[in-house]
């Protein structure tokens, strides 16, 4: 009897960290740091309405020198020295939304062969992404994790300053970002060292007031290469691990581009690192 519930302790405490480590990778198509899918954040509870600004004077054009259509990225997802999966993030095509050029912006991610036979991973997230302004215009999750099921989708009213998400309308701020948009946002703004950005969000019917940090210098190697890099550390307004606990790392090339090389994070155990293994450049778009 003894050795049976060892036994099941051990299958209780190794279900935990194959969920634990699962969530990570549904909650990778990038910048779900930023997000709640971890289970660990929590919204800040600042219900505030901002005001709106004037709808006609809205827009505004962001030079973007670091990505366009085609460029795309395959990254590992391990578990300390264990693969767990794949992920990839492409800049699939130019489209028209809103009467505007818009980046249709794909991440994948997927439990490998092993894992999916414990509990597969299948998630897919598109962010339409203003191609002048580079503010979202819609963001649609699918989530696939086990035997869980989710569709996810809202349209950001970037005019008038309002989210729509199922039956609700909430009141943003301008140009805020989405959870997958946030990242090439980031890549288009000058990075200093000793210096931050502020971000704000929308993420699952929560604002998030996100600052990113630019900690140091640092050369790294991976599958894809060795690159310089800029190491930023993203903090969220919320109550959680991610609260000014430096529990994530983010590694940017330190180039216009600003490729997503590394990222490390603690979990409840152990810790989980997301490398790139290959990357293709996209064509620059003349708008």
């Amino acid at each position: 009897m003894k050795k049976e519930q060892q036994e099941e302790k051990t299958d209780s405490l190794f279900q935990k960290l194959t969920m634990t480590l699962m969530i990570f990778i549904g909650a990778f198509p990038l910048f779900y740091f930023l997000s709640v899918e971890v289970g660990t954040v929590q919204a800040s509870g600042d219900t505030t309405d901002l005001v709106m600004s004037d709808p006609l004077s809205f827009d505004r054009y962001v030079e973007n020198n670091s990505f366009g259509v085609g460029e795309k990225f395959d990254f590992d997802i391990n578990y300390g020295f264990v693969n767990a999966g794949t992920a990839t993030m492409e800049v699939v095509r130019l489209i028209e939304w809103e009467h505007r050029p818009c980046y249709q912006i794909v991440t994948h991610a997927n439990s490998n062969s092993f894992f999916s036979k414990i509990y597969p991973v299948k998630d897919k997230v598109e962010s339409i992404f203003d191609a002048l302004g580079l503010y979202p215009w819609r963001f649609e999750k699918v989530l696939s994790e086990g035997s869980y099921r989710s569709t996810r989708q809202y349209d950001l009213d970037q005019r008038n300053n309002l989210v729509y998400y199922n039956e609700d309308t909430t009141a943003v701020a301008p140009f805020v970002q989405d959870a997958l948009s946030i990242l090439y946002w980031i890549r288009c703004q000058p990075l200093k060292v000793g210096e931050s950005q502020i971000v704000e969000s929308y993420v699952d019917g929560k604002k998030y007031s996100v600052k990113v940090n630019v900690l140091k210098r640092e050369t790294i190697e991976v599958d894809a290469g060795k690159f310089d890099c800029l190491v930023v550390e993203p903090l969220t307004s919320a109550v959680g691990v991610f609260r000014h606990n430096g529990k994530l790392k983010v590694w940017l090339t330190d180039d216009n581009l600003k490729m997503p090389v590394m990222m490390k994070a603690k979990v409840i155990v152990g810790s989980i690192s997301v490398e790139l293994t290959d990357f293709r450049l996209g064509e620059m778009a003349e708008l």
